[in-house]
Parts: structure tokens; sequence; C-alpha cells
């Protein structure tokens, strides 16, 4: 089995935009929402707000550089 990390955590807008920018560096990524799984399944978990983004293990270190340059031009 692949390992997965999570890599970051915000808005689903947020997180949602960062997966299409790893998608166009050729990283693949995967959005966890544990609100909108609570809620399908019938109970709360998480927050309204905290959508997780993850990618496998091999990819961290590029991903996460490439999150941070996303995360700084917004700052701006």
């Amino acid at each position: 089995m692949t390992d997965i990390v999570n890599i970051y955590s915000d808005t689903e807008l947020t997180v949602s935009h960062l997966k299409n920018v790893l998608a166009d560096k050729g990283i693949e990524s995967m959005i966890k929402n544990d609100f909108e799984s609570g809620v399908s399944a019938g109970f709360v978990a998480g927050t309204v707000t905290s959508v997780d983004l993850y990618v496998m293990a091999k990819d961290e270190l590029r991903a996460r550089e490439i999150v941070e340059q996303f995360v700084n031009e917004l700052k701006r």
C-alpha cells in the first residue's frame, strides 16, 4: 500500500484549486472532507471549513513547495 500524507488543510475552494495546480504539475492528490463524509453517513465529523489535501509520500516534498509558493502568493 502506498503511503499518503496530508500536506494542506483549508476551505474546500482553496484545496480544490490547489488540487488542480498539483495536477497541472503532474502530482496526483486526493481531497478528504470529513464534514461532508459525516453528513452523508448521518453524523458530523470535522468542521465545515476543514478540508484536507493528500498526496503520495513520494511526491510530498515537491507538492509542499508548490503549496508554499501558492500560499505566499495569496499573502501578497
